[in-house]
């Protein structure tokens, strides 16, 4: 069964990471406050992107994955900027400094 991994637009400008095989019927259930608290409370939203898989579990895996991003790596994703992608997935920390000046 085929799945999907969606982020969507609220209108506060927030971003909801979800997962579902009917893309459609999920959107639907979003817009008509059927769906998360999160989205019931920001409407209207709008599709702004979306991934399919072949299984649900690979499009849950992936919302999941998506969900612990920041604002600034998602809309990288959802905008196709793959450099900027690249660099907000780059890790920032002290240590991670430290190396890199060294090379």
């Amino acid at each position: 069964m085929l799945g999907y991994m969606y982020i969507l637009l609220c209108s506060d400008g927030s971003y909801y990471t979800g997962s579902t095989n009917n893309l459609e019927l999920r959107l639907a259930q979003h817009q008509s406050g059927e769906a998360a608290n999160h989205t019931k409370k920001r409407l209207p939203v709008k599709l702004v992107y979306y991934e399919e898989y072949q299984r649900i579990d690979k499009a849950f895996y992936r919302e999941k994955q998506i969900q612990g991003w920041s604002r600034k790596k998602k809309e990288a994703l959802i905008n196709g900027w793959e450099q900027e992608l690249k660099k907000a997935a780059e890790c920032m920390n002290e240590t991670h400094w430290k190396n890199f000046k060294k090379e």
